[in-house]
């Protein structure tokens, strides 16, 4: 195989960063592809369109291509590569040394136009959140991802964000030896808002898409049960989705209207503005690769508490060191409880979150992205922790 340095990658994802949906996955591919295209590697993105999206632009030195909708992006995106490989089309330029094809449950299938050279990304599987998509669309949405992807894919590398991850890859069939972990990074958190600015009344702060499998509405009810325990409590609810008028419903139908608030998407400052006032950080996730969120919170010396069910949040939480992790409701509700009454405990957690935030930076995860991606370029499998 070529030992020519790498030049160019092209990455896949159904969304880009400012898209209205877009999430902690989508952050981490571009910030990865950002971190790529300043050590002069030549980058492309193809992602959907949305409504007032530009079809073509670059952002932070990534050329970013877009074509489809939700659903649609696949093929189109299938088509631009096809087209590609006999100088046509809107990627005809992206000549990629390597292929980032991001799997949010449906893998894009690059290896069928780019063969070996195609990385597949991972944040996590998705058996839980399959049923929000209805009987048929689940039952064919998993058979791809746990029966089709695996075989199809067999010979390709994989990247993926954590351990439990890793390990729910492996139980797929996917060899351990092709499957690599590469942690996600960490933006600074404005200056102005690094200052200890804790709200005087208890505040919880959830920070995360709003959508089925987050299982906001396990805040709303914590928050609704402790209520009567701690008089002033409040939940910050930062994050958009199509499911944001449902809890809003869920909210009112509880009685905490007056005490939940829901900021939707907010710019980063407005949004560590938040993290600085709160007390603690709820995660109800029922599926998470790795929860940036997490570590976000910890730029603020706030601890997370979620379910060790989740998979990745037992990577980014230390359980009883940075943070807490339960295995039910009730224990949700319980550790809330504990956290918002025990200021020592509270700050002791909060302090360590914050020391573990400066083991991550998206200079080292794209410095070990590309360790992955020129292992690919020589035809090699990477594993483990990078």
């Amino acid at each position: 195989m070529s030992a020519r340095p790498l030049r160019s990658v092209l990455l896949l994802c159904w969304r880009d960063t400012d898209h209205p949906q877009g999430g902690g996955s989508e952050a981490y591919l571009q910030r990865i592809g950002a971190q790529l295209a300043a050590s002069g590697v030549e980058v492309t993105l193809r992602t959907a369109r949305y409504p007032g999206a530009a079809r073509r632009e670059v952002v932070d030195g990534v050329r970013v291509s877009r074509g489809g909708g939700r659903h649609t992006v696949y093929i189109w995106a299938g088509l631009s590569m096809v087209l590609a490989r006999i100088g046509l089309g809107p990627l005809r330029r992206a000549r990629p040394d390597v292929v980032i094809d991001t799997q949010n449950g449906i893998p894009f299938m690059a290896r069928l136009a780019y063969g070996r050279r195609v990385a597949v990304l991972v944040h996590h599987c998705h058996r839980e959140q399959w049923p929000v998509a209805g009987p048929v669309k689940g039952r064919i949405g998993w058979f791809v991802e746990s029966r089709l992807s695996p075989r199809a894919h067999r010979r390709n590398q994989y990247v993926t964000v954590s351990l439990p991850s890793s390990r729910d890859l492996a139980a797929l069939g996917v060899r351990p030896g092709q499957i690599a972990v590469v942690r996600n990074g960490l933006d600074e958190a404005p200056a102005s808002t690094l200052a200890p600015r804790r709200a005087p009344a208890p505040r919880v702060v959830v920070l995360s898409r709003l959508v089925p499998h987050k299982q906001i509405e396990d805040a709303l009810e914590a928050v609704a049960a402790l209520r009567p325990r701690l008089p002033g409590l409040t939940l910050d609810v930062v994050g958009g989705g199509w499911w944001e008028q449902r809890l809003v419903e869920h909210a009112a139908l509880l009685g905490i209207s007056d005490a939940v608030r829901f900021h939707g998407h907010i710019d980063d400052e407005a949004k560590h503005r938040v993290l600085q006032e709160a007390w603690v950080h709820v995660l109800p996730s029922r599926k998470e690769g790795w929860a940036l969120a997490v570590i976000e919170a910890g730029q603020h010396s706030v601890p997370t508490i979620g379910y060790r069910s989740s998979g990745g949040l037992t990577d980014s939480i230390v359980d009883g060191v940075t943070g807490v992790l339960v295995d039910d409701f009730d224990g949700l509700v319980d550790g809330l409880a504990e956290l918002l009454s025990d200021h020592v405990l509270r700050e002791q957690l909060g302090a360590k979150a914050h020391v573990r935030c400066g083991e991550f930076s998206w200079q080292q995860s794209a410095e070990a992205m590309r360790t992955v991606l020129e292992a690919v370029h020589r035809g090699h499998y990477v594993s483990g922790v990078v």
